[in-house]
C-alpha cells in the first residue's frame, strides 16, 4: 500500500518538473524575459527578474496544488495578480507572435505601412475588453 504512495507521489512530483521545465524553457527559448529587461532597461535588476521568476512558479504550483488554502490579502493582491497574469500572458503571445513573424507577415499582406502601432494598440485594447466581457458575464 505505501509503495503504491510513494509511487504516485514520485511520479506526480516527476511530472510536475517536466511541465514546469517545459514552460520555462519556452519562456526562455522565444526570449520573453531578456526582452522584456532590454526594452525596460533594467539589466541591473536581473537577480530581482530570476527570483521573482521562481516564486511565481512556485506560488502559482502552490496555488494549482492547493486551490482550498485562503490567501489572506484581500481584493487588492486579487487586482495584483490580474494584472501580473495579464502581463505575462500578453509578452508571451506578443512573443510567440513576433517569433513566428506574424505580424510582419500580416502587415505585408494587407499593405498596411502606417499606422502599424494604432493596430498593435487596438489588438491590445480589444484583448482587455475581451477579457472584462468574459469575466463580467461569468461564461467560464
Amino acid at each position: 500500500m505505501w509503495t503504491n504512495h510513494i509511487f504516485l507521489s514520485l511520479f506526480g512530483l516527476m511530472c510536475g518538473f517536466a511541465s514546469a521545465g517545459g514552460t520555462f524553457a519556452l519562456i526562455m527559448a522565444i526570449s520573453v524575459v531578456p526582452r522584456t529587461i532590454g526594452m525596460s532597461r533594467t539589466a541591473g535588476h536581473v537577480y530581482g527578474y530570476e527570483m521573482m521568476i521562481m516564486a511565481g512558479g512556485i506560488l502559482g504550483n502552490i496555488i494549482t496544488v492547493f486551490p482550498e488554502l485562503p490567501i489572506p490579502f484581500g481584493r487588492w493582491m486579487l487586482v495584483l495578480f490580474g494584472l501580473g497574469s495579464g502581463i505575462q500572458v500578453g509578452c508571451l503571445v506578443m512573443a510567440l507572435a513576433e517569433i513566428m513573424n506574424v505580424f510582419p507577415i500580416v502587415f505585408r499582406r494587407v499593405k498596411l505601412k502606417i499606422g502599424l502601432s494604432w493596430v498593435i494598440t487596438t489588438l491590445a485594447v480589444g484583448k482587455v475588453l475581451g477579457g472584462l466581457w468574459y469575466f463580467y458575464r461569468q461564461i467560464g
